[in-house]
């Protein structure tokens, strides 16, 4: 049973349909229980049964187990039996952060917290399943709503396309949306072409030999030889990659030595690149071996390195951008409106979607630093403003009006 009690807040979105304004009270409820039973990667048993109660009670066609936790909605128009078919894609898990907001609906799973958006995500695809399903008579084709697992690591997007989530009807086009603190309530960030990076991650143990500090002639100091890797890293992108395109070498870890007195027989380091340009695929893992070998053999060092391509970058299709940017138009309508060159070197495992099948991922303003609803992405007292879940669906919905014709 859903409903009609309006929300206050919501009224300054006019564009925003009554009948998606007057869900927004269950779309706090949805939100709020999700926040409340967070669960990590591959390990969203509870958050998918509540989806799938909540689309079975509604009477929606659905397909659970998908990828371990996922699940596929289907939705199909009554204006014609034949048509296109969208894919709208949410993500479903959390982070392995313990919670320090104090609000009612704080995290109950400790060290595990919704601190990037996912469980707005969430209510946002139940509350554009549940009013897609009470309209079937405004479009045609089919819509697929795919609650996905695992964004945040090690990625559900992949796994999921092998299970044929894409298959049976056939997917024509992908749409998605973030939750974004770095813009505020009342935006939209959407564009053609890259959007978000792509992410890897290496892992370096660099070997030498230890010794006393007194006597470095006997040694090999794994120190020296990785402080000379990380600084060098950094000429990679300076001295490599085109300036016009953007990339970024980060060394995030460097652990070694035991005690002021003693070198370091071993030095280990982490870190993670992103670029947008699919050019450099394979550029950088390649690259980066090269420095390290160098280095390590100007010293005589050995080395481990374990290098994961984890993530495309996000390449939004121009036509289905220009869709989402209309349907923004048509939306917002506050003076920032439609950010059209927002881009970011974070990673998302959407980028898997888009390579298959034409589509655009777009974020949605929905910081409010009067409320103090503008933490970061990832900090331990992130919160988002709520009215940003009706904006949610009502794109959505909308999307799918303009697609499905």
């Amino acid at each position: 049973m859903i409903s009609t009690i309006p929300n206050s807040a919501t009224e300054n979105f006019a564009n925003v349909r009554l009948q998606i304004r007057a869900l927004q009270p269950q779309l706090i409820e949805w939100r709020r229980h999700i926040h409340q039973k967070p669960e990590l990667g591959f390990q969203e048993k509870l958050t998918a049964e509540f989806i799938s109660q909540k689309l079975q009670s509604w009477g929606i066609e659905h397909q659970t187990g998908i990828a371990e936790t996922g699940i596929v909605a289907i939705i199909k128009g009554e204006k014609s039996e034949h048509g296109k078919v969208l894919g709208i894609r949410a993500d479903m898990d959390a982070l392995p952060i313990q919670e320090e907001n104090e609000v009612s609906y704080c995290s109950q799973h400790d060290g595990v917290m919704h601190a990037c958006g996912h469980d707005g995500h969430t209510a946002i695809a139940l509350g554009t399943a549940y009013y897609l399903n009470q309209h079937r008579q405004d479009f045609s084709g089919t819509v697929k709503i795919i609650f996905q697992p695992a964004e945040e690591g090690p990625g559900g997007a992949k796994p999921m396309i092998a299970a044929g989530v894409l298959k049976n009807p056939d997917v024509d086009a992908m749409i998605g949306l973030h939750l974004w603190n770095n813009l505020p309530l009342g935006t939209v960030g959407v564009r053609a072409g890259a959007l978000m990076a792509a992410v890897e991650l290496f892992r370096c143990t660099i070997f030498g030999k230890g010794g006393h500090g007194a006597i470095p002639q006997q040694t090999i100091d794994s120190i020296v030889v990785a402080a000379q890797i990380v600084n060098a890293l950094q000429t990679i992108v300076s001295r490599n990659v085109n300036p016009i395109d953007s990339a970024v070498v980060t060394v995030g870890e460097l652990h070694a030595g035991t005690a002021v007195n003693i070198i370091a027989d071993t030095a280990r380091m982490g870190g993670t690149v992103r670029y947008f340009h699919p050019d450099l695929v394979g550029f950088f893992e390649q690259r980066i071996e090269q420095t390290i070998a160098g280095i390590c053999q100007i010293h005589g060092a050995t080395f481990e390195l374990d290098y994961i391509n984890l993530y495309p970058p996000v390449i939004n299709d121009a036509e289905i951008a220009e869709l989402v940017r209309s349907v923004a138009q048509e939306v917002i309508e506050t003076p920032l409106g439609i950010v059209p060159e927002c881009q970011t070197m974070g990673g998302e495992d959407m980028s898997f979607f888009l390579q298959e099948v034409p589509g655009c991922y777009f974020f949605l303003g929905s910081a409010n630093a009067a409320k103090k609803l503008n933490y970061p992405h990832h900090h331990p007292r992130f919160d988002f403003d709520e009215t940003a879940l009706v904006i949610g669906v009502e794109m959505f919905v909308r999307c799918v009006e303009k697609f499905l014709i």
